[in-house]
């Protein structure tokens, strides 16, 4: 049977390792997050002059339905990003 001190540092080890993934794994998605959010501003900005222009100018309803469904996609996705960092917090607080 292995020495109890030599299990115990496996396993310091072992949790190390997995909290470093976890950190690289944690930056990634922010990265993503903030990507995601950055075309959501721009979808939104680009919705918002359409729409502007549909008032005024009775732009085309195709455009505004796309740009409505990209914008409903990118919600999703910075929701789902948003659900990715959350789970990584919690593993990253359970290691406390």
């Amino acid at each position: 049977m292995d020495n109890p001190f030599e299990l115990l540092e496996e396993k310091v080890r072992k949790a190390a390792e997995l909290v470093r993934a976890l950190r690289k794994e944690n930056k990634s998605l922010e990265q993503e997050l903030v990507k995601a959010r950055g075309r959501l501003h721009e979808a939104e900005k680009r919705l918002d002059a359409i729409e502007r222009e549909a008032k005024s100018a009775g732009s085309s309803a195709r455009e505004i339905e796309t740009l409505q469904r990209e914008l409903k996609g990118l919600l999703q996705e910075r929701g789902e990003v948003r659900d990715r960092i959350a789970k990584l917090v919690e593993v990253l607080d359970g290691l406390d």
